[in-house]
């Protein structure tokens, strides 16, 4: 584990996947990247669809479902609500990797890790 003077170095903490670290800089203690929030699980793309509260961005993504009767694939989607630190600031339309973290709130699981 890293102690606090080696985040504060470097600015960020490893948090253990393979993404890009925010050029921002936040003090929340549920960003992955400057807080104590620790990622687990899934990880998944997709596409920022609402941004109505603050510090909650509601993420969607398309996959194809197979049809036995007919053999063909249709398009659903699913969608999750996912935190949002204020050091990444994604818009509606941005293309974004979130990954699965303890639950934040009844709803949230998820945290938005970068911004793709």
């Amino acid at each position: 584990m890293r102690t606090a003077k080696q985040v504060k170095t470097k600015g960020y903490r490893n948090i253990g996947i393979t993404a890009k670290p925010p050029s921002g800089s936040c003090s929340e203690r549920t960003c992955p990247w400057h807080g104590t929030l620790s990622i687990r699980g899934r990880q998944f793309i997709g596409r920022v669809v609402k941004l109505k509260t603050p510090g909650l961005a509601i993420v969607e993504w398309d996959y194809p479902h197979y049809i036995w009767k007919y053999e063909r694939y249709e398009r659903r989607h699913s969608h999750v609500a996912a935190h949002n630190p204020s050091c990444i600031g994604t818009k509606v339309g941005d293309i974004v990797r979130i990954a699965e973290c303890r639950p934040l709130s009844k709803t949230k699981a998820f945290v938005v890790v970068e911004r793709l």
